[in-house]
């Protein structure tokens, strides 16, 4: 039989300690039931008490199949937990679990409690015992046990013996520092599991010297049961044990698969590369490209040698299947890229094409030349399969753009207040009738976007759900005349399909044009809408039908 594991998550939590990271009490109660529905059987929601939100979201926490936990510290020196407040809000929590953060290395109950080996021992006991007699499930943090176990083994012990003797469900063994290497982790754990049952021990671990998840991997084999670490590794300095990549390690690598089991089901993990880079975007993070599995360089291929390898046997450069977590292969399309990478990639968005083709090389030629000049089809997916398929003939005029102009204007609102308002107009031709649109927005490329989709004729209902979700500028070179690339994220409402678009220009607004432009082309492709014909000669402007003058 395999032996059960536990996963905790903490990124609401200990990811709040990230730098630039906020959560909102929205935020946690989306990002909560998503940890949930991945699998995870405890979530760490935060420290009641300590702020507003994470008072307010365990006052009316999501429902969940998971464990929610609330954290927070062991009671006061000098007080009972009866006379402790915060102790007392935090047992108040409507949690599931209590999770107490309890010091275990003797130089910190020396330097930062400044009370007796012994009393820190009875604060153990104390609170655990009223956690459970709360009904509660009792999970105790030993803090800094690792750097505790180097400096005094005995002491160490002695706090996890306490705890478990007390009542704790888990012991859970912190490398708080994050300096534990995972050989010491493999011998530390070891020496707890000899004297307290395995099935009791848990492990957090951070990220200090990129060890995490080999620290929380090593202790695993070593007997710790539960595996404590965040979603992308979020956490303080330099992040906490990321579960985006040990969770998969743990189910598809057989020495973990073969031995372990999680609740995290085979269906599950292939949403996980969905939830990690879904997270990423609630946090207005940039995902992580080179992230393991779920990254979307992790199955990329570049060089021309491996994408022809890939075709023939994936296994060749791949570990594990990119599907079963959720993510794709890419044989990307650069200067680097050889013919495979092309075929692979028209394969990819349902082009055939004779690998003999000349339009091939041309397209090849063109790629290389516009990356040349800025252009980055690796992330620009909608962007490249409107170039291939230009090249093919297979893309339809639907409209031009004759001109736009963009004005944005410093002003004082009807309320006195001081505001930047940009406006834009655009004059689109579409088939013999010419449509000027004006639409306004908190920036040039907001306002571009409403102008130009405000009215676009017979098009009009098949862009009606699409919305602009990302706007990210990369600067290329130097000083106020440099090239600007912009990629822009757009997002089909009815389906939630997204794709990515590039512009590149040494104008920002230009290029940001130019992306908004491939994203409404490829949503007009994508649906298959017929171009309109040149029949008439009807000029609308603002909606009011002109006869274009002979």
């Amino acid at each position: 039989m395999k032996k059960r594991l536990y996963l905790f998550d903490t990124t609401l939590r200990d990811g709040a300690q990230t730098l630039g990271v906020d959560f909102s009490l929205e935020d946690k109660h989306l990002i909560a039931k998503r940890l949930d529905a991945l699998g995870i059987d405890y979530i760490e929601g935060g420290y009641p008490g300590a702020n507003p939100v994470d008072t307010a979201f365990f006052e009316a926490p999501p429902k969940l199949n998971a464990k929610l936990v609330a954290f927070g510290m062991t009671k006061r020196a000098g007080r009972s937990t009866s006379n402790d407040p915060g102790f007392q809000q935090l047992l108040s929590a409507k949690a599931d679990a209590v999770c107490l953060v309890a010091k275990s290395w003797d130089f910190h109950v020396d330097l930062q409690l400044g009370i007796t080996l012994d009393e820190n021992l009875d604060a153990i006991r104390a609170s655990v015992a009223a956690v459970v007699e709360r009904g509660r499930e009792s999970i105790i943090d030993c803090e800094h046990f690792f750097d505790g176990y180097k400096a005094n083994p005995d002491y160490a012990l002695a706090c996890a013996k306490a705890a478990y003797e007390a009542g704790a469900r888990w012991v859970v063994l912190c490398d708080t520092n994050g300096g534990t290497l995972p050989h010491e982790v493999a011998k530390i754990v070891a020496a707890v599991t000899s004297v307290l049952p395995g099935d009791h021990i848990g492990i957090h671990a951070h990220n200090d010297t990129e060890q995490g998840v080999a620290n929380s991997l090593s202790a695993v084999l070593s007997g710790a049961c539960q595996v404590q670490g965040t979603l992308n590794g979020l956490g303080e300095r330099c992040g906490n044990a990321n579960l985006t990549s040990i969770i998969p390690t743990l189910l598809l690598k057989d020495d973990f698969g073969g031995a372990f089991e999680t609740r995290v089901t085979p269906s599950a993990l292939k949403t996980l590369t969905s939830v990690s880079r879904q997270f990423d975007e609630l946090m207005n993070r940039q995902p992580n490209r080179h992230a393991p599995y779920v990254g979307e360089s992790a199955f990329a291929h570049k060089g021309g040698i491996h994408a022809s390898a890939v075709n023939k046997e994936p296994k060749s450069y791949e570990h594990v299947p990119p599907e079963s977590v959720g993510n794709a292969r890419k044989l990307l399309v650069s200067n680097q890229a050889g013919r495979s990478n092309i075929l692979a990639e028209l394969a990819r968005i349902g082009m055939e094409v004779d690998k003999d083709d000349p339009r091939l090389a041309a397209l090849l030629d063109d790629v290389k030349t516009r990356e040349a000049q800025g252009y980055a089809y690796e992330a620009a997916d909608a962007s490249f399969e409107l170039l291939a398929r230009r090249a093919l003939g297979e893309v339809p005029d639907f409209f031009d753009v004759d001109q736009f102009r963009v004005m944005v204007e410093r002003r004082h609102n009807a309320k006195g207040e001081l505001v930047t308002v940009s406006e834009a107009v655009v004059k689109v031709r579409i088939g013999d009738d010419v449509l000027m649109n004006a639409g306004e927005g908190n920036g040039p490329v907001h306002a571009l976007d409403q102008a130009l989709r405000k009215d676009l004729g017979a098009y009009q209902p098949s862009i009606q759900d699409l919305e602009l979700v990302d706007f990210r500028v990369r600067i290329l070179t130097g000083g106020t005349d440099a090239i600007t690339r912009v990629l822009i994220e757009c997002r089909e409402k009815s389906s939630g399909v997204r794709w990515f678009t590039v512009g590149v220009s040494p104008n920002i607004v230009d290029a940001s044009f130019e992306a908004l432009l491939d994203s409404i082309n490829f949503k007009l492709l994508k649906d298959g809408v017929a171009a309109v014909a040149r029949t008439d000669s009807v000029v609308l402007f603002d909606g009011a039908a002109v006869r274009r003058s002979a």
